[in-house]
């Protein structure tokens, strides 16, 4: 059974202050993580303060691209500080994690279309490793280096590794209506497009309405929750929103 785990940016960093960790909540997810002992996990995490300031500073997005170099290492460079501090919590707790750059494994087409490399995943999960990946950018036809999206790499490890369960750690303890109350479960986007705006600090990807975008077009079941559901979560619970 695999499992692909997503730590949103805004739950592991400061997302209103550039390049600021919350290294309290990271180290309590890396302990959690540790104690389920989940076999066959794949984390994924979101760019938060890192990756989505240098990407708005450079005016970068998941359409529109980066063509000066000096621009594509602001936000590689600084997923891949954050890649570094994640790996460092996750192996303070014995936990088996390998990073894997999504910039040297990604591309997309004129069109937009995605490939994202994954035999190495699959390996490393046989070899017994913790893949960790993140938001990154990825070299785009056409337009030099676009955004790609931790929420985008979920929903292509997820049809490519044949996952089991996919959640979706966030600020909030599920997918809020209105009222700010958790939203169940969620079949069709119509349902809730009224109620889903986009985040309140700095976030190129689209925030809540592209991440239940993305997971309904994955095709099977996928959970969102908060950072305390985390355990329930990878013991085999459904905690918060369960989408498709």
């Amino acid at each position: 059974m695999v499992t692909v785990l997503k730590l949103g940016g805004s739950v592991i960093t400061e997302k209103d202050r550039p390049e600021t960790l919350d290294g309290e909540t990271l180290a309590a997810l890396a302990a959690a993580i540790a104690e389920a002992d989940v076999e066959n996990l794949v984390v994924v995490h979101g760019g938060g303060s890192f990756g989505h300031h240098h990407a708005a500073e450079h005016g970068a997005s998941t359409t529109e691209g980066i063509r000066d170099a000096g621009g594509v290492m602001d936000v590689h460079g600084a997923m891949t500080t954050l890649n570094r501090f994640v790996l460092s919590r996750l192996h303070a707790e014995d936990v088996p994690a390998v990073p894997v750059h999504p910039f040297s494994a990604a591309v997309r087409d004129a069109a937009g279309d995605l490939t994202l490399m994954t035999d190495q995943v699959a390996t490393m999960l046989d070899e017994g490793f913790v893949p960790v990946l993140h938001g990154d950018g990825v070299v785009h036809a056409g337009e030099g280096v676009t955004v790609l999206s931790g929420d985008e790499i979920v929903t292509e490890l997820a049809s490519a590794l044949d996952a089991d369960r996919v959640g979706l750690c966030s600020t909030v303890p599920g997918v809020l209506d209105g009222d700010d109350e958790v939203i169940p479960r969620i079949d069709a986007f119509d349902e809730v497009a009224d109620v889903l705006g986009v985040s309140d600090a700095t976030d190129v990807t689209g925030g809540m309405a592209a991440k239940v975008r993305e997971l309904l077009a994955l095709g099977s079941p996928a959970d969102v929750f908060g950072p305390d559901d985390i355990g329930s979560f990878l013991a085999g619970e459904e905690p918060g929103t369960r989408i498709g």
